[in-house]
């Protein structure tokens, strides 16, 4: 693999966010995913997973650090440049996750009525 893996590990949602909003603007870098983790400094950590050429994900993670620093705490973070292929395999597993998370956590507005429009029918009965 010719691109670099970027992790960056922080305490709570909205500091991860913050985190991935500053690398994303930073650089030229893609998520490909997103972990929660029980346990980390004593709270819920989230570790965010980007990818793209190796000095874009540098900047991207340095960028991401100090941002979510003002907004909480970052835990840890890492760049892999150049990883290995069998890295690859972790990274299909990253997206499969997020691809999951859109199906579990993202329901669209008029599928969200329909299912609103069967409850009201069902307490009527």
């Amino acid at each position: 693999m010719q691109k670099a893996l970027g992790l960056i590990e922080a305490m709570g949602f909205s500091t991860a966010v913050a985190a991935l909003d500053a690398a994303s603007k930073a650089a030229d870098v893609t998520l490909v995913g997103m972990e929660k983790v029980i346990g980390v400094g004593g709270g819920i950590g989230v570790n965010i997973q980007v990818v793209g050429e190796v000095a874009a994900v540098k900047s991207a993670v340095e960028a991401g650090v100090q941002a979510g620093n003002k907004v909480g705490k970052i835990t840890s973070s890492h760049v892999i440049p150049r990883p290995h292929d069998e890295i690859d395999k972790l990274m299909k597993i990253f997206s499969g996750n997020i691809e999951k998370n859109k199906k579990n956590n993202f329901i669209s507005k008029k599928e969200d009525k329909s299912k609103i429009r069967k409850s009201d029918k069902e307490e009527e009965k």
